[in-house]
């Protein structure tokens, strides 16, 4: 982690928390677009309307009396995924890969019974993971098979891509990689991995776990760098999309690579962590300067994604 003088820090480019509020989110976020990424529902329906690939909706329970129809809700699907639509964290996501009988399997490998999911479903619906605890929707989609590339660098769980986007740009990324002691789950806060990746190149480095850089995955012992992300063109292009998508100057976008499907966005944040220069080694504020500097939000997104792609591979740090 970044153990320094604030005056250091500032030195090595290294982006607060007051001054990403203060500098970025507040001046270039417009409170009125923050309904675009809380809620999952109106993200995903703006993203089907735009062209963007996204999980497919299979179902969306509104009401208690909806989940009471659960059963025939989840009949058609062997696996799938059950969230918040305004939950954060991961909480309150449930993945199912299976069945068996008349149970289902979580990822875990737990089996729960149909009355459980209701439960959960309920629970979810009196806003248990939402943000401010407000009443929820829960969403029923697609279970992501992820990409090979993960196989031996995860532990169960689907890992995700984040990417600061800065006025349609986007400036760094990190993929998280689920561990045993996240639960399968790719946060940061729950002890996943974070593994650092260059942006221009799409190629992973070193990776931080409990605010430790790391080499290995602490479960499965395999290299963390030098894994190149597939078709991270189109995932550069899919992040970059969600400015005009959202009107969001400064934007985390999360993506997720599907075995079959390739890239699918799968949520986006107004307020992005900073954690991701740890597991970058290096500070946000020389790429944000840059592109203040030399970057136009009115660029299509290709020439944006160019600009990336050729620039941005070795900002210096000062």
């Amino acid at each position: 982690m970044f153990f320094a003088p604030p005056g250091k820090l500032k030195r090595l480019g290294v982006v607060g928390l007051n001054q990403r509020n203060g500098d970025y989110i507040s001046k270039l976020n417009r409170r009125s677009d923050y309904p675009k990424v809380d809620n999952k529902l109106i993200t995903k329906q703006l993203a089907v309307s735009a062209g963007i690939a996204v999980p497919e909706l299979y179902a969306v329970v509104e009401t208690n009396h909806d989940a009471q129809r659960l059963a025939s809700l989840l009949a058609p699907y062997q696996d799938f995924v059950i969230k918040p639509a305004h939950g954060s964290g991961g909480e309150g996501i449930v993945v199912v890969d299976g069945r068996q009988g008349k149970l289902f399997r979580k990822a875990s490998g737990q089996l729960v019974t149909l009355a459980s999911l209701e439960h959960h479903v309920g629970n979810i619906l009196s806003g248990m993971y939402s943000l401010g605890g407000q009443p929820d929707h829960a969403m029923i989609e697609y279970r992501v098979r992820f990409d090979p590339l993960f196989k031996d660098i995860t532990f169960q769980g689907v890992p995700d891509i984040r990417t600061i986007v800065f006025k349609g740009y986007p400036v760094m990324a990190m993929v998280r990689l689920p561990t045993r002691t996240s639960d399968g789950k790719a946060n940061l806060h729950q002890g996943a991995v974070g593994a650092g990746i260059n942006i221009a190149t799409g190629v992973t480095h070193h990776g931080v776990f409990n605010s430790l850089k790391i080499d290995h995955h602490p479960d499965t012992g395999h290299p963390i760098g030098g894994h190149a992300i597939p078709q991270w063109d189109v995932l550069l292009r899919l992040a970059a999309g969600c400015y005009e998508l959202t009107g969001l100057g400064y934007l985390g976008v999360d993506v997720v690579l599907d075995a079959d499907k390739g890239p699918l966005i799968l949520e986006l944040n107004a307020r992005p962590g900073l954690a991701i220069q740890i597991a970058n080694g290096t500070g946000l504020a020389p790429y944000l300067r840059k592109i203040e500097r030399d970057g136009d939000a009115k660029a299509p997104v290709e020439t944006r994604v160019a600009y990336v792609e050729k620039y941005l591979a070795d900002t210096p740090q000062n």
